[in-house]
């Protein structure tokens, strides 16, 4: 096997996690870089579905990176993702090991596999003094102005949204991409499962995370030193478990808002990964359904 990255993407709850690390030990010298816009925070692990149990196998601990490298109440971004990317890359490959890229955030995903780099795009205080006491709904038509709103948890909160609209200024000034990295020629396996059965599957984890796994309570350990509307910018189960426990929401409307929004989520991702087919990236795509050492031993037979 050679060290080609392999890439493997999909909706929320389609498995990727379980089979990129049993994809690591199968190969035996792999090295898994998570593309997680969430995973990076110390603290949140429930509500972002780490999973860390699934990175052993068979008694082995697959080497993992890009999680847990940064606090809770930061702002991680595009442009740190990037460098702490290559970074990880240049250092799996350093040792002859095989890098595999996983996750869902496909943003993150194309951004390293083009070779693109963002700019640090800096604050804009004369913006932010003429935005301060905009409503979230003229917010919104500001950004309009400025993009298609593919991305609607940059309307979240009118902190989130001034700062989408700082950013979208700031390239229009300045030019969107920098290309800075060399684009990475990587095998990409999707995993693919019938809509209906990734809603059922969306639907029983977040009950298990509920009432098995108390993310109620990882929440509340976070508003002891997160203030709530950086817990509620992350958005999905951190922003409706906050509304929630600030009384907000009950539980009941929490749990029936919070799953409509995977739902919608994990549609706005498969949309994004079938418009990377259409801007040339060559998806492999394999059935999620598949049992596990079959998806496992497919993907081996297209790296070859």
């Amino acid at each position: 096997m050679n060290g080609r990255l392999i890439t493997i993407l999909g909706p929320t709850a389609s498995g990727k996690t379980t089979l990129a690390a049993h994809l690591a030990a199968r190969l035996g010298d792999a090295e898994i870089i998570s593309a997680d816009s969430r995973q990076v925070y110390r603290g949140m692990d429930i509500g972002t579905g780490k999973d860390l149990a699934d990175y052993t196998v068979d008694g082995k601990v697959i080497p993992f990176h890009l999680i847990d490298i940064c606090q809770a109440g930061e702002k991680y971004n595009l442009f740190r993702f990037q460098q702490d990317f290559y970074a990880a890359y240049e250092e799996i490959l350093s040792r002859h090991h095989r890098p595999i890229l996983c996750g869902g955030t496909g943003l993150y995903i194309e951004s390293v596999l083009k070779g693109y780099k963002m700019e640090a795009v800096p604050e804009n205080p004369v913006l932010r003094e003429q935005l301060k006491d905009c409503s979230l709904p003229e917010l919104r038509r500001i950004l309009e102005g400025y993009k298609t709103l593919h991305n609607v948890t940059d309307l979240d909160t009118p902190k989130r949204a001034i700062r989408a609209i700082e950013i979208q200024a700031y390239y229009r000034e300045h030019g969107t991409l920098e290309r800075e990295f060399p684009a990475i020629d990587s095998l990409i396996i999707g995993i693919s499962i019938d809509r209906e059965l990734r809603r059922q599957r969306i639907s029983e984890r977040l009950r298990h995370r509920l009432e098995q796994e108390n993310m109620v309570g990882e929440v509340r350990r976070l508003l002891e030193h997160v203030p709530a509307e950086d817990l509620i910018y992350y958005g999905l189960e951190y922003k409706y478990l906050t509304l929630y426990c600030l009384g907000r929401l009950s539980y009941d409307e929490m749990v029936q808002q919070l799953e409509i929004a995977i739902h919608q989520f994990a549609k706005r991702q498969m949309t994004w990964f079938r418009g990377m087919e259409r801007r040339g990236f060559t998806i492999h795509w394999i059935n999620g359904t598949l049992p596990l050492e079959e998806r496992v031993e497919e993907i081996l037979s297209l790296s070859l």
